[in-house]
Order: structure tokens, then C-alpha cells, then sequence
């Protein structure tokens, strides 16, 4: 008996439920969401408008290196010119032409011409002021190398230092030469009967030769084959 009571209980509540469902209103419309104002809306990758392309650039392109030119080759400079310069009667004019012409020229040469009578040639440093700058002088020759030298004491070559006698003109330039390479200023006298002297010089290319010759204090500039200058 309970258990009919409760079948019919429960197709009641049933049968209410359903005509309420059938019976009910439609329910009140919800507003539409507006978002913040702060807040952007969200789009859809669809709805996003394509980009603008990119402005082309206005900016110049770099201009390629350019070959590097070929540096045009110079011209060969002038040969030197050598010449002979006297002549010079004197001992003393021919140290004073050389003191002038050696800052001036590439090398240099004093000789002296001899006469038929001539005995021979020697070679010696010029005088110097005091024997203390002999003595001195003499002592840089032997350091050099050089053995064959004396101390003039008297005479008009005195603090003057003979550096070696020779029979013929070449042996004593020969001798000249390498003394003037290694810095000493020697010189070429004849023994006996002497003529004038000249000094042979090497010059470079466009130097004043009558400026030299006036320095100098020569009254004739000869050319002079530079070969032959020792």
C-alpha cells in the first residue's frame, strides 16, 4: 500500500514538473557586455587589417670602392755632374776652397799638379791650431787603422800630420781617397817643383756651378769625367 502511494507520488511530481516546463515564460534578455574604456578589444586575426608595406628606403646605396689608381712611376733623377775647380797657387787657398766646397758637394778630391822636376807625392793633414789638436787628430788616424803617419813639428806644415810619400800621382790619390772616406781631410801635395792645385768635386745634379766656383774662389770650372774622381 506504501509503496503504490509512493509511485503515485512521484508520477505527480513529475507530471507537475513538465507543465511547468511547458508553462513558463521565455527569460528576460541579458544586456550586452561593454567593456571598460580603458581596456582594448580583443580582435580576431581575421578581422586585423593587413599591414602597410614598408616605405622603400630614400637612403643612397653605397657607391663600390674604386680600383685604386696606379701611382705613375717617377721619372730617374738627373745623373751628378763632377767637375775640376782652381786653379789654386797656395796650400792655404786650396784648404780654404775645400772648407767651403765640402758642405756643398757629394765628395771631393784636392790634387796638385807637378812639374817635370817633381820628386814624388806626399799626403798630410792640413795644420791644425795647437799641437794638443795634432796629437789628437793623429790618435783618431791610428784608431782608423791607419799606420803611416807623423807629427810635423817645424816648417810651414808644423801640427800638420804627413800621412805617407808616394812616387806617382795614383798611389797617393789612392791614398787620399781612403783617408776621406773615413772622414780625414788629407791632401795631395807634389815633392819639389809644384804647379797650381784644383779640387775635384762631385755635385749633384742643378747645383749653381758659378755659385761653387765663386765660394771656391776658383777662376775655372772644367768638366770632369766622374769616374775618374777618386
Amino acid at each position: 500500500m506504501f509503496a503504490r502511494a509512493l509511485i503515485v507520488l512521484l508520477i505527480a511530481i513529475n507530471v507537475g514538473v513538465a507543465m511547468w516546463w511547458m508553462l513558463r515564460g521565455d527569460p528576460p534578455a541579458q544586456p550586452a557586455f561593454v567593456p571598460p574604456a580603458d581596456v582594448p578589444r580583443l580582435q580576431l586575426l581575421s578581422e586585423a587589417k593587413p599591414l602597410a608595406a614598408a616605405p622603400a628606403s630614400t637612403a643612397p646605396l653605397s657607391t663600390p670602392p674604386t680600383a685604386t689608381q696606379p701611382v705613375p712611376a717617377q721619372a730617374p733623377a738627373a745623373p751628378n755632374q763632377c767637375f775640376s775647380l782652381g786653379p789654386f797657387a797656395t796650400p792655404a787657398a786650396l784648404r780654404e776652397a775645400s772648407a767651403k766646397l765640402r758642405p756643398q758637394v757629394v765628395r771631393q778630391s784636392s790634387r796638385a799638379t807637378a812639374s817635370a822636376n817633381a820628386r814624388g807625392y806626399t799626403v798630410l793633414m792640413p795644420p791644425q791650431a795647437t799641437r794638443e789638436l795634432a796629437q789628437a787628430a793623429a790618435e783618431k788616424i791610428k784608431a782608423a787603422g791607419f799606420d803611416d803617419y807623423l807629427l810635423i813639428n817645424e816648417g810651414a806644415d808644423a801640427n800638420g800630420i804627413a800621412l805617407g810619400r808616394y812616387g806617382s800621382q795614383e798611389s797617393a790619390q789612392r791614398r787620399q781617397a781612403a783617408l776621406q772616406a773615413a772622414g780625414f781631410a788629407a791632401e795631395i801635395r807634389p815633392i819639389g817643383d809644384a804647379g797650381p792645385a784644383w779640387v775635384d768635386i762631385e755635385a749633384r745634379a742643378g747645383l749653381d756651378l758659378a755659385k761653387l766656383r765663386t765660394d771656391a774662389g776658383a777662376e775655372q770650372a772644367q768638366p770632369l769625367d766622374c769616374a775618374s774622381l777618386r
